[in-house]
């Protein structure tokens, strides 16, 4: 499945961000136009965590979550990406850049509503057809 399918509305447009992020930085880092295999790897990682992430629809960004979805050394990575990128998504994307910078602001939800998940909402959509 593609992950246009299993990701769309906020989830699609967190994966459409962090997709541009790490293409910025795999681009400036690594020194190739196409994603290298770590950035592809850790894009697929990314894509699997916003698939299963608890909050769905309504995830905050991932700073100011109270729920750690990545493992240690992912997040790390992320943060690299992320504090690398950010600033240089403005050119690009200034779209994805000025949504992303304007959700940062909104309060982080609290606890997560019972299965939220994109995951579980596709899993039951597939049990009632």
């Amino acid at each position: 499945m593609s992950e246009t399918l299993l990701l769309d509305g906020n989830l699609g447009r967190e994966f459409a961000t962090i997709s541009a992020m790490v293409g910025i930085y795999c681009r400036d880092h690594h020194g190739s136009k196409q994603l290298c295999s770590d950035c592809s790897a850790f894009l697929e990682y990314a894509r699997v965590r916003l698939d299963r992430c608890p909050y769905g629809q309504e995830k905050p960004t991932c700073n100011k979550c109270p729920v750690h979805c990545y493992k240690p050394e992912p997040r790390e990575l992320a943060r690299t990406i992320m504090r690398y990128a950010g600033p240089r998504m403005l050119l690009p994307h200034p779209i994805l850049a000025i949504r992303h910078l304007l959700l940062e602001r909104k309060p982080a939800p609290g606890k997560p509503p019972k299965d939220a998940s994109n995951r579980h909402q596709r899993l039951q959509q597939a049990k009632a057809e």
